[in-house]
């Protein structure tokens, strides 16, 4: 089942995998999962074993969702049952925050 997630241009979010059996039971993946950008322009930064990434929003707000695939390996033996989902990421702006007083040098009162 995919994930959507909105994040704005400043954010980036961690998604954990938990892979689990048909019944919903715990389940052990053969090898490190493949993260991947299938389109759009946010990216993914898969952390070390594979079990996590960090998805980063784009720059600028997108037209389209990026969508972020993961494959992986459910065959514990000598093959391969290949799995995967994704991720709909949606860039939005980020709102302000502060109004940022600034200054400029004073003149004569005429």
């Amino acid at each position: 089942m995919p994930l959507d997630l909105t994040l704005t241009t400043e954010q980036k979010q961690k998604v954990i995998l938990a892979p689990t059996t048909a019944q919903g039971n715990p389940a052990t993946l053969d090898g490190e999962p493949v993260w991947s950008v299938v389109s759009g322009a946010g990216t993914v930064q898969p952390e070390p074993g594979g079990l996590s990434a960090f998805v980063l929003s784009s720059d600028a707000v997108d037209s389209i969702p990026t969508v972020i695939q993961v494959d992986a390996d459910a065959d514990l033996g000598e093959g391969v049952t290949q799995i995967q989902d994704t991720i709909n990421l949606v860039t939005t702006n980020a709102q302000a925050a502060a109004l940022g007083l600034v200054t400029e040098p004073p003149v004569p009162k005429v």
